[in-house]
């Protein structure tokens, strides 16, 4: 019977101030969403730094005449510059792309954009020196040793571009961090509110119940609960939304990078690795939020 009167007045409190438990529940779905949208974009650069790691390369940039003139790489100076670059401490492999293979991997990277391939020319690719490094954070041994060079045109340094690419990914993480965090304090303002007006419109019934012997913890727990639920639904709202959110528009979004390998893809399986963590944080802040309101504003 006690646990059955819990539950009735649980949906009696959230029926009866439907509005504000609707505004409550949207503002949590919402903070909850961009809290999960930050979340993802953290495993999407976790992947990707993952996926680089192992691959992160200089590109030393042969000039327009030996790319023009020296395809496989047997004259000087490509010859003394391949086996500088060899002989040099913590280079681990060495691979000279000409020029014509240069165009080809260009085309490969970007297939899924035709419109910048009609206008690429294989005369703007220069011939390369791929070089993988045992540490990839030792860029600058390369740099030094062979920037200014006869026959080099210059020294790029993936890592680099990288490193600013992540910066960018990580800065719309904190935007979003930053407006969850808003939204959340909204949505501790509007769970408080909620259970003040509820407790309000219910005050003679728990008057009553206290009369008769009921406990404090016994009349505050229906509250308690219609908090946890509303944060609940909010969850699910938001879990709900990031699915949607992926279907009909992040994946068309980042379609050309995704295929052309630049990013990793956020798959329903991220989505789903991240919704605990948002199922936690609802369940948290509505019940600490819905405690500390009836201690400190409410007298039941």
């Amino acid at each position: 019977m006690r646990t059955s009167f819990v539950f009735s007045e649980v949906i009696t409190g959230l029926r009866r101030n439907v509005t504000m438990t609707i505004a409550m529940i949207l503002t949590t779905a919402i903070s909850l969403g961009l809290l999960g949208g930050g979340l993802l974009v953290v495993r999407m650069v976790d992947k990707m730094q993952a996926n680089y790691a192992g691959k992160l390369e200089v590109s030393v940039l042969l000039t327009n005449d030996i790319s023009a003139n020296d395809k496989d790489c047997t004259q000087q100076p490509c010859a003394g510059l391949r086996s500088a670059l060899d002989q040099t401490s913590g280079v681990e492999s060495v691979v000279y792309e000409n020029r014509d293979a240069g165009f080809e991997r260009f085309k490969r990277i970007f297939e899924a954009q035709p419109e910048l391939l009609k206008l690429a020319r294989p005369e703007a690719i220069p011939a390369t020196f791929r070089v993988k490094l045992e540490d990839p954070e030792r860029t600058d041994v390369i740099k030094q040793a062979f920037e200014g060079k006869p026959g080099v045109k210059g020294v790029d340094d993936q890592g680099k571009f990288l490193e600013r690419f992540f910066e960018g990914l990580n800065g719309m993480r904190d935007v979003a961090l930053i407006l969850a965090l808003i939204q959340a304090f909204a949505a501790l303002l509007l769970i408080s509110n909620t259970i003040q007006v509820s407790a309000f419109t219910r005050r003679v019934e728990v008057g009553i119940m206290r009369l008769v012997g009921a406990t404090r913890w016994y009349t505050q727990l229906p509250f308690l609960i219609e908090a946890v639920v509303a944060g609940i639904i909010g969850s699910v709202t938001a879990v709900g939304g990031l699915v949607l959110f992926k279907a009909f528009f992040l994946d068309r979004i980042t379609r050309n990078l995704t295929e052309s390998g630049i990013i990793p893809p956020i798959g329903y399986l991220d989505i789903l690795i991240v919704s605990p963590w948002l199922f936690l944080v609802a369940i948290v802040i509505s019940a600490s939020t819905g405690y500390v309101t009836l201690r400190l504003y409410v007298r039941l």
